[in-house]
């Protein structure tokens, strides 16, 4: 099992089916194949080798895409790297992959230029033509032969490294093989009923490993595969009515957005077929709201880039309603005291797991890998119980729970209630330093437009709906926005960490 002719299958068998959509270009698996076997061949001049790295600095568009099945075809390490990194933290990920070319475009040009000491003998190119005395990738493609050389490649071979880190703390580079990939394809095609005729958008940044969940199947199907250059609720409504897409994913933000879209109708999504949900919890209030208006669609994912996923299926998200699902097949799945040993039915525990995902390891740290992979199983440091049938129920993150007067606080159980008021989109609830308590719950919410509810309202009538006196919140904070990462998830840390500097406490 491996990836590295997926596009030679479908250009040989179906080359005239729609492959690839970005903006107005429109590609059949033969001009698909043909032009990313050009920039497979452009990589090999540049001196890439099996085993060796490419990373790319890109916004979507049609290069990363490529990229990802250029390494592919010829046994290379993609390291897809966000545009949205200082400096500072692309130079401490670079120092660590050592790729052997660097991909960027002007938007991202003078980051790579300020960062690129830490790889001094690198390639590097723009996309999109050439500035900051960068080459452009246009030229390596002019001198490149059209095909690139046969590679002997491995279904065990390392094929991806995704960062989870790199503007706080030490690097943590996920490694993934062709073989894991390929499980990818076969085993979430499997899971969201995607066939050959499926069309696929995808609007959120392919950087991440959540674009992976439906990249990889609507690929290994020979499905239409359509991406945005960015997330736009407008945009996406409009491409879905237009193009009959069947197949969405989103993160919780996303889905938000989309719904409260001044264009939304559920007319408009008729043609969806399965719409996932991924990345954090979607609250309960956005999943009535959703399967009100698209019924038998919803699916939810609870997972890590290292190698553990539950599904909740479309055929249970009613009757388990609140549960991320259980394991994929091939899986398994405990819930962990912290004792090490195993949880009752019922009763919380970390949740930890194996499947055919599983990651060899963090990339050059093997001090990580034997804290996270134990006796082949996966510990998650995420929280959870399982209900009398199996299904999971995510409680938090470990480092996200609130310690307040030596009572648990679960920050998810908080937002459940807050988002519950008209007035508030999205919230986030984390703990601050308190001198009584040691930490105490805030909450921090988006409001609608022309909102006029005042803070201390809200936090009173969030505070008369809590189940416990542990978890009313202590302020209510409003922002225009939340700060975001690439994949439009929402970045907590963002808003928690400022009351937290210059203490000693660590959460």
């Amino acid at each position: 099992m491996k990836i590295d002719r997926i596009l030679e299958h479908h250009a040989r068998y179906r080359p005239e089916h729609t492959a690839v959509v970005f903006g107005d270009a429109r590609l059949s698996w033969r001009d698909y194949h043909a032009r990313v076997s050009r920039l497979a061949a452009a990589l090999q001049a540049q001196g890439v080798g099996k085993g060796e790295r490419v990373a790319t600095v890109l916004p979507n568009c049609l290069e990363l895409l490529d990229a990802y099945w250029a390494c592919a075809q010829i046994g290379a390490v993609m390291v897809p790297l966000s545009p949205l990194l200082t400096a500072h933290g692309l130079r401490s990920l670079l120092a660590d992959a050592a790729p052997r070319v660097v991909l960027a475009d002007a938007s991202t040009a003078a980051t790579l230029v300020a960062a690129r000491d830490a790889v001094p003998d690198v390639a590097l190119a723009l996309v999109d033509g050439a500035a900051s005395g960068l080459p452009s990738l246009a030229d390596w493609l002019a001198a490149a032969p059209a095909v690139p050389q046969s590679v002997g490649i491995a279904p065990d071979d390392l094929y991806n490294i995704m960062y989870t880190s790199g503007t706080t703390g030490m690097p943590k580079g996920i490694m993934h093989t062709q073989r894991i990939r390929a499980h990818y394809g076969t085993l979430f095609a499997n899971a969201w009923r995607l066939r050959p005729e499926s069309v696929v958008l995808h609007t959120g940044a392919i950087v991440f490993n959540g674009a992976m969940v439906t990249l990889f199947p609507a690929f290994l199907q020979g499905a239409t595969y359509m991406l945005h250059r960015q997330f736009d609720a407008a945009a996406l409504i409009e491409t879905v009515a237009r193009e009959r897409v069947t197949h969405l994913m989103l993160v919780p933000s996303q889905i938000v957005a989309v719904l409260n879209a001044p264009d939304f109708a559920a007319e408009k999504l008729d043609s969806v077929e399965m719409l996932l949900s991924l990345g954090a919890p979607l609250h309960v209030e956005h999943k009535l709201r959703l399967e009100a208006a698209l019924p038998g669609r919803f699916h939810e994912l609870y997972g890590l880039t290292e190698g553990f996923i539950t599904i909740l299926d479309k055929t249970d998200a009613e009757r388990k309603r609140g549960s991320v699902g259980v394991p994929m097949a091939f899986s398994e799945m405990r819930i962990v005291r912290e004792d090490g040993s195993d949880a009752a039915s019922g009763e919380v525990g970390e949740i930890v797991g194996k499947s055919p995902l599983l990651m060899p390891g963090y990339y050059r740290r093997d001090d990580l890998t034997a804290a996270a992979i134990r006796d082949g199983w996966l510990f998650t440091g995420d929280l959870g119980h399982v209900d009398a049938d199996g299904f999971l129920f995510l409680v938090d993150r470990k480092k996200d729970m609130i310690d307040s007067g030596g009572v648990k606080v679960y920050p998810r159980d908080v937002e459940e209630v807050v988002v519950q008021h008209p007035d508030v989109i999205e919230c986030a609830v984390f703990g601050i330093p308190d001198e009584k308590w040691g930490e105490t719950p805030v909450a921090a919410v988006v409001l609608r437009t022309g909102a006029a509810v005042d803070a201390e309202v809200l936090k009173a009538w969030i505070n008369e709906r809590v189940g416990a006196r542990y978890q009313r919140v202590s302020r209510v904070i409003v922002y225009p926005e939340f700060p975001r990462n690439a994949a439009g998830k929402i970045v907590k840390r963002e808003m928690r960490d400022p009351f937290w500097a210059g203490r000693a406490t660590k959460i």
